[in-house]
């Protein structure tokens, strides 16, 4: 029996206190292209992103901090466009 992997495009971004922004990069980067300061996007399987959103839930405090996850089941119709410094990643998109 074959399984799928359905592979996702996803971008995450983040607002955490100082005292986690250390364990939240780490973490993401583990799955994730760091892209520029509290942003990552990259490739992920379903199951990677349940793992990844389990372990970030275990860091954050949902009181104070803040995860937001675009899900994009392709990049077909997609773009980016960089305006001044480029941080990094830049040819992972697309």
């Amino acid at each position: 029996m074959v399984k799928w992997c359905i592979k996702l495009f996803v971008i995450l971004v983040y607002d955490v206190n100082v005292k986690r922004v250390a364990k939240v990069l780490k973490t993401c980067r583990r799955y994730l292209h760091w892209v520029q300061n509290s942003v990552l996007e990259g490739d992920i399987t379903e199951a990677n992103l349940k793992k990844l959103k389990v372990e970030l839930m275990k860091i954050i405090d949902k009181e104070e901090d803040s995860i937001i996850i675009y899900i994009l089941r392709t990049t077909k119709y997609s773009a980016r466009q960089i305006v001044g410094l480029n941080k990094g990643g830049e040819n992972l998109f697309i």
